[in-house]
C-alpha cells in the first residue's frame, strides 16, 4: 500500500447494528493500558466476528 491508502474493509456491506447506538463504558468496552477492549456484549450486538482475534469474541473462529 502506498501513502495514505487504507486497506479494503473486509466487513463492507455488513449490517453493523452496534454502530447505530453509542458505546457505553463498562458495558460495551473498558479501557486497559490506554486501549479500548470490547466486551462480549458489544460483539453480540455487532452480530458477527471480525476475525481480529478479539479477547471477548463470543463467535467461533472463522476459517481463514
Amino acid at each position: 500500500m502506498a501513502g495514505d491508502e487504507l486497506p479494503p474493509d473486509r466487513n463492507a456491506g455488513r449490517d453493523d447494528r452496534a454502530s447505530a447506538a453509542p458505546l457505553v463504558a463498562g458495558v460495551d468496552y473498558y479501557v486497559e493500558r490506554g486501549c479500548l477492549v470490547f466486551t462480549r456484549e458489544y460483539h453480540l450486538k455487532r452480530g458477527y466476528c471480525c476475525n481480529s482475534g478479539c479477547r471477548h469474541c463470543p463467535y467461533e473462529k472463522a476459517d481463514e
